[in-house]
């Protein structure tokens, strides 16, 4: 193995990857991660779970929450696997086409997540701004019909990233400073031009990120100027707390993967450690979060949960 980390060769059939450059500290930094991975293992499980069970959260909201809690599901399973066995057994080697397909599962679920994302504030905006069509507007067909643009949406966009990782000559070194097969942290290792890979992951991240947020920022000034014309505080206190979920796995998702790209971007006198630390991090806390925030919050959930664990007690 070590000649082929020396040795000039053209696209490796394997690629080393080093997980977080503390590893001495392996074991221990082993410890939340693996927490975390049952908790978003455990929590999105749940989710899906009880919607299923309870006719009554059959509606547009709870079926792309049930969106959310799948694609956390495949999201954290994408990276989280592997993670764990670098850093208990050391099994730092990954196949090629197995890092490939991990760096398109990972970058495709993640524009997936944003445009989720959107298509649960458009339903906010629905339910408060206009909500005696709600039931008109948002039928079970519409709901499918953006599942499956937003499914491809993130499927098309991170397609290229694919193409053009898989065309690269990787003539230099197999081993990728990272837990996991990042686009750029596997684009670098490659001996020539790449301006076109990191363009274009550029262009996908601002107008992912651009769009969404557009979109989501509009939704949510019409919602509150609905709110502030209701008549009384309690009313618009309890009309709010409606989105308050929503509000915050939107800062759950967004605050991270920006902080993540800014260091990532501009951060270069920042050890390399934290930016891999963080990289896995932004990646975990929303399949972490997300169903302990819908949970905690929504009503209906909680209630049907309690009722869960009441019944198996009696």
């Amino acid at each position: 193995m070590s000649d082929s980390n020396t040795t000039e060769f053209t696209n490796p059939s394997t690629f080393i990857l080093l997980g977080i450059p503390l590893e001495a500290a392996h074991v221990w930094i082993s410890i939340p991660f693996s927490a975390m991975y049952s908790i978003a293992v455990l929590g999105n499980f749940t989710i899906l779970f009880i919607v299923n069970m309870e006719p009554s959260l059959h509606v547009p909201m709870y079926y792309f929450l049930c969106m959310l809690a799948v694609t956390d599901l495949i999201l954290s399973t994408s990276i989280l696997p592997k993670t764990l066995s670098i850093f208990w057994f050391k099994s730092k080697e990954i196949d090629f086409s197995a890092c490939l397909t991990q760096l398109y599962f990972i970058h495709c679920f993640s524009v997936i997540e944003s445009g989720i994302l959107v298509a649960m504030a458009f339903d906010r905006y629905v339910a408060i701004c206009d909500p005696l069509r709600h039931s008109t507007i948002l039928t079970n067909p519409v709901v499918t019909k953006i599942g499956l643009a937003v499914v491809l949406r993130g499927g098309m966009l991170v397609l290229p990233h694919l193409f053009l990782a898989r065309r690269w000559p990787y003539c230099r070194t197999n081993i990728i400073p990272h837990s996991y097969c990042e686009h750029i942290a596997l684009v670098k290792l490659a001996c020539a031009n790449i301006l076109v890979s990191s363009y274009y992951g550029l262009f996908v991240a601002f107008l992912v990120t651009g769009v969404d947020v557009s979109f989501i920022a509009m939704s949510y000034t019409q919602i509150l100027r609905a709110i502030f014309s209701l008549p009384t505080k309690d009313v618009q206190l309890k009309t709010f707390w409606t989105c308050s979920s929503h509000l915050c796995v939107i800062l759950t998702f967004y605050i991270p993967a920006l902080f993540s790209f800014i260091m990532h971007r501009f951060g270069h006198n920042v050890a390399l450690h934290f930016h891999v630390l963080l990289a896995n991090v932004y990646l975990l806390v929303p399949p972490v979060l997300n169903p302990i925030i819908y949970g905690v919050r929504t009503k209906q959930i909680w209630d049907r949960l309690l009722r869960l664990f009441t019944h198996k007690e009696t």
